[in-house]
Formats: C-alpha cells, sequence, structure tokens
C-alpha cells in the first residue's frame, strides 16, 4: 500500500493544521484516495488517522478500505483527490524517535575521509527537523549545508532485542529521505547533532510504501539531484550494515515503536567529499529517488 499524508483543505488553521490520510494505488497514478470521506461512504469503520496508522489493526482496516473501493461498481470518483492539489505532509507526522545512521556506505566513509565504523553510528533528530515534500528547506544564515539521499524505515510494532534475522518483520513500510546536514555545525563539537537537528533538515517523503510492496531494502537504488544534475547513484547493496542489522543493533539498546524512523545513511556524492566544495545556496532544490518509493524534492530557501 502507498499511504500519504496531507492538509486537510477544509483546516483553517495555517500554524496547526489538521491532516488526513490518503491511499494512491500506484505511484503513477496522479490521485490519492481520500481515505476518511471514502470509508464514510462505505460503512468501513475504525479508519486510522495519519498519527494512528500503525496501531494495532489499523493497516488491516486500511486493505480492507482499499479492497471494496476497488471492487465498488458505484462511480469511484468522487473520494479521489488530485495530488497536484494537495499540501502534503511529512510522511511520517509524529515519530516518536527519528535515528540516523552515519557513515553506513562504504564509498561514502573513503569520500569523508573516515574510517569504515565497526559497528552502526547512531544519532537522532527530532520533529521539528520534519518536512514535507515540496516544502521549503530555510538556510539563512547558514555557511555549509549539504545534502544527503536516504532510505528511512518505518518501524510497525514494538522491537526490543530483535535478532537480524527477525529484523525486517518490525518494519511498517519505508520512504525517501534527504538528511539536511549543516557541516560546519555538524563538527564544531564531538558529536553531530547541531548540525542535524535545524528546523526542516529532514524531509520524508513523498509517500510511505508498506514493506511488502516496497521491495528488498537491500537493493534498492539510491539517487541524488542537484538541480537537475546527477550527484549521488548508488545502491542500498553497498550498506555496510544492513537495514535489519540496523534495526537489530538499535533495538538492543533502546525500545523501538511503531512510528519510530530510522534513517539508513547516505552514499557517496555529497559536497563535504568533493574537492571544490560548493555548498548549497538559496534556490537550488535537491531530488531523492530511491527504488519505488517515489521522488523527494525540496528546495533550499533564505
Amino acid at each position: 500500500m502507498i499511504f500519504v499524508t496531507f492538509v486537510d483543505p477544509a483546516s483553517v488553521d495555517a500554524a496547526n493544521p489538521s491532516y488526513k490520510l490518503g491511499l494512491k494505488t500506484d505511484i503513477a497514478n496522479e490521485h490519492v484516495l481520500d481515505v476518511a470521506a471514502a470509508a464514510a461512504a462505505m460503512n468501513v469503520t475504525d479508519i486510522p488517522s495519519p498519527a494512528g496508522l500503525f496501531a494495532e489493526g489499523a493497516l488491516a482496516v486500511c486493505q480492507t478500505l482499499l479492497a471494496r473501493w476497488q471492487a465498488a461498481a458505484t462511480p469511484r470518483q468522487p473520494f479521489l483527490l488530485a495530488e497536484s492539489n494537495l499540501t502534503l505532509a511529512p510522511a511520517v507526522i509524529n515519530p516518536g524517535k527519528i535515528l540516523c545512521v552515519g557513515l553506513n556506505y562504504a564509498k561514502h566513509a573513503a569520500e569523508s575521509g573516515m574510517e569504515p565504523p565497526k559497528q552502526p553510528v547512531l544519532f537522532s533528530k527530532f520533529n521539528n527537523s520534519l518536512a514535507a515534500h515540496a516544502e521549503d528547506v530555510p538556510i539563512g544564515g547558514l555557511e555549509q549545508v549539504d545534502y544527503e539521499a536516504e532510505l528511512a524505515v518505518v518501524i510497525g510494532k514494538h522491537a526490543k532485542n530483535v535478532a537480524v534475522e527477525d529484523a525486517l518483520n518490525y518494519v511498517f513500510g519505508y520512504c525517501n529521505a534527504n538528511d539536511v546536514s549543516e557541516r560546519k555545525l555538524q563538527f564544531v563539537s564531538g558529536q553531530w547533532l547541531l548540525g542535524k537537528s535545524l528546523d526542516k533538515f529532514m524531509p520524508l517523503g513523498p509517500y510511505l510504501v508498506t514493506a511488502d510492496e516496497a521491495g528488498d531494502p537491500a537493493h534498492m537504488p539510491v539517487r541524488g539531484w542537484l538541480n537537475g544534475d546527477l550527484r549521488q547513484d548508488s545502491n542500498t547493496n553497498d550498506l555496510i550494515f544492513s537495514v535489519a542489522e540496523c534495526i537489530s543493533y538499535a533495538s538492543h539498546y533502546m525500545s523501538l515503536e511503531p512510528g519510530d524512523v530510522i534513517s539508513t545513511g547516505t552514499p557517496e556524492g555529497v559536497i563535504l567529499g568533493m574537492s571544490d566544495k560548493v555548498w548549497l545556496k538559496p534556490g537550488d532544490t535537491y531530488s531523492v529517488e530511491i527504488g519505488n518509493l517515489g521522488t523527494l524534492i525540496n528546495k533550499v530557501v533564505a
């Protein structure tokens, strides 16, 4: 299934909008099924909110709704919204945790001039860093802003002390991420948090694709374009620590809960690794495309 979270067109408080859950039948489809509207018309109850999508049984309810909608003999168009008319929200709007894995591609570690880690390097971002597809990322006053195309994993059920071989069973789905980084702030002290957790520095989206539909996370192409110029062109098969290993490792030190996000690292091609470093400037656009998860596009602004 392919989920979309969008701002309720009827929401009147721009500073604190309400959100609705949408479904796409495929990435290429230009329309989004309004889950709440379709459920009301088809007598499907217990439809989850975007924040409640990860609760036990919520996915099954959405599957029932989609099956009924697809099989309906009556016209289905009234429940469809043109995606181009919607203001999207981050693919996950309120994760309990945002964990990131640093230096997790062999070639990226090499271009950064750092030794490949012997265990996953974890750091955190916070919800202030979330941004949606097509949302502007403010970089005013910053000096060394960089992009990082990453595969993000969304946890689907409580995970603690999970074995590597079982770890993918705890995944709800996957989405594109851009771990935007301010390198000067990242390395100003012994830890990376300051350069990683600025406002809107973690775009997620545009879609959240369930694990059964996303494909094998060990073999997903990872690409990123700066203003249309291909900068990152890799595959998750270059990960030092696989998605399963990252989940297992984290779960041995902290409980992972439904809706938590793990961003699994970026491949080579970032500005930090270039001899001639031309950092992001207002007006630049970066696009992230991983596997069949759609394309995440964000512009940086002053």
